[in-house]
Formats: C-alpha cells, sequence, structure tokens
C-alpha cells in the first residue's frame, strides 16, 4: 500500500515522500518499512512498543491509535511527525 513519509524521515527513504509497504496492522506496516528502510521504524516507535507523542499515524485520512489498527491493500497510510523548538 502507499505511505506518505514526512519530510523528516525521508533520509530513509532516499528522499521520497510515498513509498510502498504490505502489512495487515500499523505495527506490520511499520516493520515491512523498517525491512526496507533500516532504522525508520525505531524514529516513530518507542522502547515500549507505542508510537512516539510526536508522530502520528492516519489511514485514509483516520488517526491509528495503535499497531494493532488493521490496515487492508487500498487504504492510504500517511505519518506525520510534529515539529518542536522554541
Amino acid at each position: 500500500m502507499k505511505v506518505f513519509v514526512p519530510t523528516p524521515l525521508r533520509s530513509y527513504t532516499g528522499r521520497q515522500a510515498d513509498v510502498e509497504a504490505e502489512g495487515a496492522t500499523v505495527g506490520q506496516l511499520l516493520d515491512d518499512l523498517n525491512r526496507r528502510y533500516p532504522g525508520i521504524r525505531f524514529r516513530m516507535i518507542d522502547e515500549q512498543d507505542a508510537i512516539r507523542p510526536h508522530i502520528r499515524v492516519f489511514v485514509n485520512g483516520e488517526q491509528a491509535w495503535g499497531l494493532d489498527t488493521e490496515l487492508h491493500l487500498s487504504d492510504e497510510v500517511q505519518i506525520l511527525q510534529a515539529l518542536s523548538g522554541g
């Protein structure tokens, strides 16, 4: 399925904004992204296997609240990263 990668994470995808990945859940999708683009998962998932507070994952425009959110082949996934600073 199509996955939109935010600008801060594109260094992992060779600067590609849209990439392909597979998975029946958000967690499996992120695992597949990490297989294709090593290191990217750690930037989105913490040591407790939860989505990091500054990351949002949207499936077809609706926020996915957990890694167990189910996906379908026709879904579009957007990963957004909040920016912070002073």
